[in-house]
């Protein structure tokens, strides 16, 4: 009897010790860095682009996978440089890039052993992941990957469970254990041959819940993310995890993203979620597509772009900023010109918003503040309509600096901090920045 007691407590130990997780110190560090960096690329691209009408052509069409798979003889990106695609990105301010690996068609954009659906089986025949893990450390931008635990061609992933996925083809019996073993072998070789990885980005766990607003979100399949994760963490403990499944961060998880809006934000309809104490991000598009779409033009202007990054800032989190680049390789000049654009203005006042946390006062129509250290920063707009802002704290000087052209302000101090008058401060460019020194 002492010993089915003992085996049972044993069992309920290892249990308690699978479910809880502790990040590193260096997980920590890299949680702080990755707050820090403030603005990413996101990258979408792979077969799908091919079609020219965005990553989820395959499901929106009603594609059979044994068609769709025709693509790997179609896609030959020969203009694909990852030097160029690193540059944009850090041309632009970005601090870092996250990668799809594999989206919901379930092509790797690697040379992965484990499928033949992959880019090294096209007339190209190069590892791209390889030429862009290796720049990205040339030129010291962070890597991060996208992983898509949904698969739209996979017998063995639990399509028969799955919002989507139906119109594929499928008739075998699915197989979730397969499906796990196949991609923890994929995550071991993502994280094994590619050098430092500082994140792996989820996405697909949605396919089997319920849609986003409805009362019952739980998953109809074990997705064992405690082996996943565990896994993830055991290969490189400072690799941060996120997973766009729209619900509060699940254990095991080092951060938080929003898909197409600020937290607190809803527009897109799919972030009832509250953003919690971990590193947060939002993803966003740069026109209304994630993938390559022929005939999207509907891009951001650099003021957009410039307040969606501001605006993220003011908020705690991180901007991941989206390109589509086209089947050739190419990232099109509607993303580099604005892009450029946008990189001239961070390039000046980058310092408001690179290491900063959100300021001491909650996003306002007019605008936002961030801060550091030793400074409080108000990122104007518009102006209030009484032209009065009030900002809690202590400071050393009831002389405000405009960044933008260096003339000053003059503020009342109250017991609170300090009441500045804008009604007749002259407003110039994206954001009219206000510089208050701590005290």
């Amino acid at each position: 009897m002492k010993n089915f007691i003992a085996f049972f407590a044993c069992l309920f130990l290892i249990n308690a010790q699978a479910q809880t997780y502790t990040p590193t110190p260096g997980n920590l560090a890299a949680r702080t860095a990755f707050q820090d960096r403030k603005f990413g690329m996101f990258i979408h691209w792979g077969a799908s682009s091919v079609l020219g009408d965005g990553e989820w052509v395959m499901e929106n069409h009603g594609i059979q996978a044994t068609d769709y798979k025709k693509l790997v003889k179609l896609f030959n990106p020969t203009q694909f440089d990852a030097a160029k695609w690193v540059s944009t990105a850090k041309a632009a301010g970005m601090k870092y890039i996250v990668f799809i690996t594999r989206h919901h068609d379930g092509f790797s954009n690697w040379d992965t052993k484990y499928s033949d659906w992959k880019i090294t089986n096209t007339q190209y025949k190069q590892d791209p992941l390889k030429q862009l893990a290796a720049e990205c450390k040339k030129q010291g931008i962070a890597l991060g990957l996208y992983y898509s635990t949904l698969d739209w061609s996979r017998n063995d992933y639990p399509y028969e469970t799955g919002r989507t996925g139906q119109k594929a083809g499928r008739t075998q019996k699915s197989n979730y254990t397969s499906y796990l073993q196949f991609m923890k072998n994929q995550l071991t070789e993502l994280l094994t041959n590619y050098g430092t990885i500082s994140c792996i980005w989820f996405d697909g766990h949605w396919d089997q819940t319920n849609p986003e607003g409805s009362a019952d979100r739980s998953s109809r399949i074990d997705w064992k993310y405690n082996e996943i994760y565990g896994l993830i963490h055991k290969l490189q403990p400072n690799c941060m995890i996120g997973n766009n499944h729209h619900l509060d961060p699940i254990n095991g998880e080092d951060f938080q993203m929003f898909e197409q809006d600020l937290p607190g934000q809803n527009t897109a309809g799919l972030n009832f979620q509250s953003a919690s104490a971990l590193p947060l991000e939002s993803c966003i598009t740069m026109n209304d597509s994630w993938g390559f779409k022929i005939n999207d033009h509907h891009y951001k202007t650099r003021n957009e772009v410039i307040h969606t990054l501001v605006n993220a800032a003011g908020r705690n989190t991180n901007l991941l900023l989206n390109v589509g680049p086209m089947p050739n390789g190419e990232i099109g000049k509607e993303f580099t010109d604005t892009l450029a654009s946008v990189g001239k203005w961070v390039k000046q006042f980058g310092h408001t918003i690179y290491g900063t946390r959100g300021g001491p006062m909650k996003p306002e129509k007019w605008g936002v503040t961030t801060q550091d250290a030793k400074q409080v920063y108000l990122h104007i707009f518009e102006k209030p309509e009484n032209g009065i802002i009030e900002v809690p704290g202590n400071y050393k000087s009831e002389t405000i600096k405009v960044l933008n052209d260096a003339s000053t302000l003059s503020a009342e101090k109250t017991q609170n901090g300090l009441k500045i008058n804008v009604g007749k401060l002259y407003l110039q460019g994206p954001s009219t920045i206000l510089v208050l020194i701590k005290n």
